[in-house]
């Protein structure tokens, strides 16, 4: 249910704490999410120091943010899609699926962009 009414930092701080216990869940049962994660870790920093300017940086740290995001989404669709139907189901199955083409997608999103930005500069 929604919250209603002025929300202040005691409901920010119980915001960020949630998202922190999605962080420990996703960390502690999602082996993918962890494996992105130390992509993250890497690409953050290299994108930083290897872009040319902000829009570069921007994109080169932007795309790896946006794969752990799509691997939070679809670890919580499987999560609730086999809490509603432990059996297989077809709907279930596509469902499964596209969450893990959205996360392939942004991978995919990441080879493009820093191929794009630093290609160039290596190759030339």
């Amino acid at each position: 249910m929604a919250a209603e009414g002025f929300r202040g930092p005691k409901q920010l701080w119980n915001a960020f704490q949630w998202s922190m216990k999605g962080f420990r869940a996703a960390w502690r049962h999602e082996a993918s999410f962890r494996l992105e994660a130390c992509l993250v870790i890497v690409l953050v920093p290299l994108g930083l120091w290897l872009g040319d300017g902000g829009l570069e940086k921007f994109a080169l740290i932007l795309a790896p943010l946006l794969v752990l995001s799509a691997e939070l989404l679809n670890s919580a669709v499987e999560a609730v899609v086999d809490k509603v139907s432990p059996e297989f189901h077809e709907l279930a199955g596509r469902a499964k699926d596209m969450g893990s083409a959205a996360v392939f997608v942004l991978l995919m999103v990441v080879v493009l962009s820093w191929t794009l930005i630093l290609g160039p500069r290596l190759l030339g």
